[in-house]
């Protein structure tokens, strides 16, 4: 099992692999994730390119999406093989897209089919099988049916499990939606980590603080925080004393971004999510005009962010 007390959520189209580059920049610790990836796409798209990362980002898991046991276990030896540290199960995405494909949150609906992906993944690889997953579905909220759930998952061989604490809307609610409108159920959390004290219990949903995160290590063994994450990237300093200014983070970026540049990768593509790096500083929305303009790109306009970082939160000067 990973240790850890905090981890970045896997989220679709942030955290790719130039966002947890940074991140793991601003904290050395933190569990890292990748956005979902789907056993089709492992096995018969592109492979390299959506298990690609830097060995920097350790440790870091692979989500993946599906719910064939067989596409799941040969998708899981292929991130072993790429040298994940971490294989992740999503039961918790609610999109129509998802839906549609019989993976995400819908499969809590089929706890016994979830227990045989976890099993074949377990059967195939070393590393930890885990699982993210909502407190239920639409009208089927309830704490036993939760229990049972993940004591099936547990006898499969999951050893540590996410839960966002509300339950999905299938039907009627956007993704937005269902990480707002669904009540927050903190306790379930903290009860399916008493009644389950040989499970790793990781709670994740609404905490925007990092207050609200410390407090929440009293119950669980982990926090996951997602959306702040991409709002304030920031905060995952508060946890770490490896950097002390923003500019100092990109200072560590830019072999990166440079890297990256030579690739013919756009600018744009590489900083999109560093838009809330200043986020609560003097100077913020400066950040974010320079950063969101069309034109900027290539190594002209990566010299304007790092002087603009300069200016707004330099490093201090050399003593002598």
């Amino acid at each position: 099992m990973l240790r850890r007390r905090i981890s970045v959520a896997p989220m679709m189209e942030v955290t790719d692999r130039h966002f947890r580059r940074f991140l793991r920049i601003l904290s050395p610790e933190v569990v890292l994730y990748t956005e979902m990836v789907t056993t089709g796409t492992l096995l018969h798209g592109e492979s390299s390119r959506f298990l690609r990362y830097h060995p920097s980002e350790h440790p870091v898991a692979l989500q993946l999406g599906g719910s064939d046991p067989q596409a799941l276990a040969e998708s899981a030896t292929m991130g072993v093989e790429a040298g994940y540290d971490e294989i992740n199960l999503n039961v918790g995405c609610p999109s129509d897209r998802v839906k549609e494909g019989r993976f995400g949150a819908c499969l809590m609906d089929e706890p016994a089919l979830v227990a045989e992906c976890v099993r074949a993944m377990r059967e195939r690889v070393e590393v930890p099988v885990t699982v993210k997953t909502r407190l239920g579905i639409d009208e089927k909220e309830d704490y036993d049916r939760l229990c049972d759930f993940i004591e099936q998952q547990r006898r499969a061989g999951c050893p540590y499990i996410t839960l966002h604490a509300r339950k999905a809307w299938l039907q009627g609610l956007s993704p937005k939606q269902n990480r707002e409108v669904p009540p927050l159920r903190y306790d379930w959390v903290h009860r399916i980590a008493k009644d389950f004290p040989d499970l790793g219990v990781e709670i994740n949903g609404g905490l925007k603080t990092t207050e609200a995160v410390e407090e929440q290590w009293e119950h669980v063994h982990s926090v996951m925080i997602g959306r702040i994450v991409q709002d304030q990237p920031w905060i995952l300093t508060h946890w770490s004393s490896s950097i002390q200014h923003r500019d100092q983070s990109l200072e560590a970026f830019e072999p990166h971004v440079l890297e990256s540049l030579g690739e013919g990768i756009r600018l744009r593509t590489i900083v999109r999510h560093l838009l809330g790096l200043f986020s609560g500083c003097a100077g913020a929305r400066r950040w974010r005009q320079l950063i969101s303009r069309p034109d900027l790109e290539g190594q002209s306009g990566w010299r304007e962010l790092r002087a603009l970082a300069r200016e707004l939160d330099p490093l201090p000067s050399p003593a002598g």
